[in-house]
């Protein structure tokens, strides 16, 4: 459950446009954990990614073999305030004489060049330092949209990296556009951006496996965040699970909404095995969607054209029918009260 403190910051983030929150190693890798095989021959690019501080880099490096990675990308950008921060850019050859610029780095094979037994960070940076040819200065600023980047974009088979906050629906629509796979994070709320909802609801993005609750900034400090976690398109073995449930429909426990021609199913857990209408559940129901048992309708947030709703209140209806028009209305004690944003869900025929 989020706390109000971490969505706070992450409103606060959005609302600042401050995105340099890193992710860290540990997160990345119990998240990488489930699709290494998917990885198997393809172009990887992290394209919001400065190579020596990011850990989607030092990730992928360290594994490159591991995972029979074909190539390695990545390209920083010239505002991030930690470009070439650990690894000064004129021991690289590709890259000096100049100093602090944005890059792009290419790797095709990672040898165990000090001799150790295990392919590590420091051969990745060994091979750099000796390699010209991995690196090269961009020339624009290594913005993700740039030409440049969209032309390493085309190149790529999956895309892995945490994109800005400010910049998540451009982003994915960018990756759309090129219909590339990708494994990106993002907030739980964009699921009530209209444009990337409807790739939910069409099955063209789903929920990855876990949540990252904290975030590392340029200061070294941690910021926790609530409602984080990992989107994607490449296939999970978790939404193919049949979800278990056990409980019946009756009118008494199931409250039917006053607007949207659904029932108000407050908990995942509760949803009935045998109603064959539609149903409203907490937007966590995306981690637990299989898209073999159930078919996603619609959102019940700020959506006047949604076909299951059945009424708009006016302030002959209530002093807050503004609260009441942007959710599904729920009656008690015979006053009506807004719910929360609901997935309106039914079981697949």
């Amino acid at each position: 459950m989020a706390t109000k403190s971490s969505n706070s910051n992450l409103h606060r983030a959005a609302k600042v446009k401050n995105d340099e929150f890193y992710t860290q190693l540990a997160d990345i890798e119990k998240e990488l954990k489930h699709y290494k095989d998917q990885f198997r021959d393809k172009i990887v690019y992290c394209n919001c990614d400065d190579p020596f501080e990011s850990n989607f880099f030092k990730y992928f490096a360290a594994n490159f073999n591991a995972l029979r990675l074909k190539r390695l990308i990545t390209t920083s950008y010239t505002k991030s305030p930690i470009a070439g921060g650990q690894l000064p850019l004129f021991e690289m050859e590709g890259l000096k004489p100049d100093g602090k610029e944005p890059y792009v780095i290419e790797i095709t094979e990672v040898l165990d060049i000090n001799k150790d037994g295990a392919i590590s960070i420091e051969d990745v940076e060994t091979l750099l330092r000796r390699n010209k040819k991995s690196s090269r200065k961009l020339q624009g600023n290594g913005d993700f949209r740039s030409e440049e980047c969209v032309e390493l974009l085309k190149r790529a088979d999956i895309v892995v990296t945490n994109p800005p906050f400010s910049l998540f629906r451009q982003y994915v629509a960018q990756l759309m556009e090129h219909g590339k796979k990708f494994l990106i994070i993002g907030n739980d709320n964009a699921i009530s951006y209209k444009d990337f909802f409807e790739f939910i609801k069409k099955n063209k993005v789903w929920n990855g496996y876990g949540k990252v609750k904290e975030f590392k900034q340029p200061d070294g400090t941690l910021k926790k965040f609530g409602n984080v976690g990992w989107y994607t398109n490449l296939d999970t073995t978790k939404r193919h699970e049949k979800l278990t449930l056990y409980k019946k429909y009756n009118a008494k426990e199931y409250s039917k909404y006053d607007n949207y021609n659904a029932i108000e199913v407050p908990k995942v857990s509760d949803i009935p095995i045998n109603h064959k209408g539609v149903m409203g559940v907490p937007v966590t129901f995306l981690d637990k969607y299989n898209p073999n048992q159930f078919e996603i309708l619609g959102i019940t947030d700020r959506d006047s054209k949604n076909k299951y709703r059945t009424k708009m209140y006016t302030k002959e209806d209530s002093p807050k029918y503004n609260d009441l028009n942007r959710r599904a209305a729920i009656k008690v004690n015979n006053e009506l009260k807004p719910t929360y944003a609901r997935l309106l869900i039914k079981f697949k025929q």
